[in-house]
């Protein structure tokens, strides 16, 4: 399939599939869809809450590893709130790294002295934890999302698939219940997606979901937390 290289509306840039006339983030804005859907209503959310310990390594799951955007603004929040956090990336189908060298999220983030460590991310090699920074550690696995077996390891999931539209396979029952084992008691999973489907194969498999703000150009996304 054809990928090339496409600039958001806030000034970053993503991966499109032109076959699909899909692409890897919202093209309202890559950067500022991945803090809002991730960071603020995912970790941020989290560390607010009384299932965290401010003393405990925060273990995320990522439901498509991507261009690595999401992994890179979580680091800079590990970094920033000096909490560990584990970090699991699961990815079938790598970016290439002549289009990762062409994203401009660096320059975006006003992050360029980190320049080292985003590069290290994706050269990391996969099937092994490394740790990237003093707080921050990270996993590649190179594998479809329906053969993780992990179960009650994750506080937190980004689930980051593509859409159901293109991909509809990734948003059943079956998948979110392997979602469900992975995570542990009081686990949150976010989505930018907010479609019904998608909601009740949630309840179905035992989420407590809510349908909440969403990020810029989108009313709402889903926020699912394991009783």
């Amino acid at each position: 399939m054809q990928r090339k290289i496409v600039t958001t509306k806030d000034g970053s840039t993503s991966i499109k599939i032109v076959e699909w006339e899909e692409q890897y983030h919202s093209k309202h804005g890559a950067i500022q869809e991945a803090k809002h859907v991730f960071i603020n209503s995912g970790l941020t959310h989290f560390l607010s809450t009384k299932n965290n310990e401010s003393n405990q390594v925060v273990s995320i799951l990522e439901i498509g590893f991507g261009t690595g955007l999401n992994a890179f603004i979580t680091l800079l929040e590990a970094e920033k709130k000096k909490r560990a956090i584990a970090y699991t990336g699961i990815e079938a189908y790598p970016v290439l790294t002549e289009e990762i060298e062409q994203l401009n999220y660096l320059s975006v983030l006003n992050a360029k002295d980190k320049a080292s460590l985003f590069m290290a991310m994706h050269h990391l090699p996969w099937e092994t934890f490394q740790d990237i920074t003093n707080h921050f550690s990270l996993k590649k696995e190179k594998k479809q999302f329906s053969e993780i077996k992990k179960e009650n390891t994750f506080n937190i999931v980004y689930f980051d698939a593509f859409g159901p539209r293109v991909q509809p396979e990734l948003w059943t029952e079956s998948l979110f219940y392997i979602m469900f084992k992975a995570m542990k008691s009081k686990g949150v999973l976010v989505t930018y997606c907010a479609q019904g489907n998608a909601r009740r194969a949630m309840q179905a498999v035992g989420f407590n979901v809510e349908k909440i703000q969403g990020p810029p150009g989108k009313r709402h996304m889903l926020r699912a937390t394991k009783p």
